[in-house]
């Protein structure tokens, strides 16, 4: 039987109850696969390119975002597939934090497992779902935390496959593809 009550983030994915927002099934799966990624990888927290793999992955309102997938997200995930391999090698044993996007919460100090940069992307999807007057915290909001940080690590993917960062900022930050 299905719940149509979303699990809570701080079992899934170490997030404690000062960051977890009301958070649609679909997105706790997304963060979830992200907290696998992670480990996977040998990383120690979940940071910005590893909830932009797990979007892209599964979200179909972040492909729709991206002009439908196409060629555009093979890209985009094969970047992502190389992190392990070369791409990414330069993040290993490094935090994620530009700095370029403060957190919302007024708390210190950060979560553990979770980059700053990461942080800050879910608090600012939970302040734009909140904002846009939605119960759950959906896949595109995150999306929408993820790219208002232009110097975060997916953000770096994102141009590197040729994505127009700032007309997908501007068009996320109207809330018209709500």
């Amino acid at each position: 039987m299905h719940s149509s009550t979303p699990p809570s983030l701080s079992a899934e994915a170490g997030v404690d109850a000062a960051v977890d927002p009301q958070v649609s099934a679909a997105l706790a799966d997304v963060i979830a696969t992200a907290r696998r990624r992670a480990a996977r990888d040998g990383d120690r927290q979940i940071d910005t390119a590893h909830l932009l793999h797990s979007l892209l992955e599964s979200d179909g309102g972040t492909w729709e975002l991206l002009d439908g997938g196409g060629p555009q997200l093979g890209k985009l995930l094969g970047y992502l597939v190389q992190r392990s391999i070369g791409y990414g090698l330069r993040w290993q044993s490094t935090v994620e934090d530009s700095g370029a996007v403060p957190a919302v919460s007024d708390q210190p100090g950060g979560v553990p497992g979770w980059s700053p940069s990461a942080q800050a992307a879910l608090e600012l999807a939970a302040y734009r779902a909140r904002r846009l007057s939605k119960e759950w915290t959906e896949g595109v909001d995150l999306f929408a935390g993820v790219v208002a940080d232009p110097e975060c690590r997916a953000v770096e993917v994102l141009r590197r496959a040729g994505v127009d960062v700032a007309r997908l900022a501007g068009r996320l930050g109207t809330g018209d593809e709500t």
